[in-house]
């Protein structure tokens, strides 16, 4: 019976492939081919309500609002847009942009009770807010009880 050496670097090498096929069909192209290119990218959103209305907060810093559009159609409101690569910086043969740029779409279904004519969308420090007011029959009301 033959000894073999053991070496730990040889299964963690054997680890990082199995993670990477694992992950490959999530990476963009870019990071698969070492270069920046565009793509698809999501901007967070917070979404929360009060008695009167529904809000989303979708951060889109770098934009200009005028990339950025607002739809809604049918029960369905739509935020897309598209940020584009204004500069890059190389420096002594290396090429660095961490920030993702390209086209996005976030489609968000409205409930029966707001007013999908009145929202309205104010563009301020990099964050895109939106309201969309309840309706009126919509909002709750304090009933009193009398008490015999």
């Amino acid at each position: 019976m033959a000894l073999k050496v053991w070496e730990p670097f040889e299964e963690l090498s054997t680890l990082q492939d199995r993670i990477n096929r694992l992950f490959e069909g999530l990476m963009p192209d870019f990071v698969k081919s070492g270069e920046r290119a565009t793509s698809k990218w999501l901007p967070a959103v917070d979404i929360y309500e009060d008695k009167d209305s529904i809000y989303l907060d979708v951060e889109v810093p770098g934009m200009k609002k005028e990339d950025i559009k607002v739809k809604v159609e049918d029960k369905t409101l739509t935020v897309s847009g598209e940020r584009k690569l204004e500069r890059e910086e190389k420096k002594e043969g290396y090429y660095r942009v961490e920030r993702n740029y390209g086209s996005f779409s976030r489609s968000f279904y409205l409930p029966d009770n707001v007013d999908s004519t009145k929202i309205k969308a104010k563009y301020e420090n990099g964050v895109l807010k939106l309201s969309i007011p309840k309706k009126e029959e919509a909002k709750s009301k304090e009933i009193p009880v009398d008490v015999e």
